[in-house]
């Protein structure tokens, strides 16, 4: 079960966010670089995200979040946290990795924005072709 230690910690990854979280006692507050997460995120649906793992697992008023997120944008620094989220609640409880495996939030996405090419617009499309 749980040790006795005064914080966890999880680094999560997302395109080209990195997140680092701590887990600490508390009463279930999010903060993003110091800020609370309603300040820090606009979107209902990215604070949302974030608080999935805790409430799969039940810990969401047990501990507060702190998270120190670096590159990317909203989208992929959610998702940093949220994988780093679910990477601390394991350090907690080892027994949370089965549930939270099956949700697919331990899963780094891998996908990330595909280099230009020379001789093209972008990464794949091509300059208008003209017949004459």
């Amino acid at each position: 079960m749980a040790r006795n230690k005064v914080q966890y910690y999880g680094t999560g990854r997302r395109k080209t966010a990195t997140a680092r979280v701590y887990l600490r006692p508390g009463s279930g507050r999010i903060f993003i670089n110091k800020r609370p997460a309603e300040v820090y995120l606009p979107r209902a649906t990215h604070r949302m995200d974030l608080a999935q793992p805790m409430a799969l697992t039940e810990t969401a008023n047990g501990y507060d979040v702190y998270a120190n997120v670096r590159g990317g944008g909203h989208t992929g620094q959610t998702g940093a946290i949220r994988l780093g989220i679910a990477r601390a609640l394991i350090e907690l409880n080892p027994e949370f990795r089965g549930t939270l495996k099956r949700a697919g939030f331990l899963t780094r996405d891998a996908r990330k924005v595909e280099r230009k090419k020379y001789g093209r617009r972008g990464a794949r499309r091509s300059f208008q072709f003209s017949k004459r």
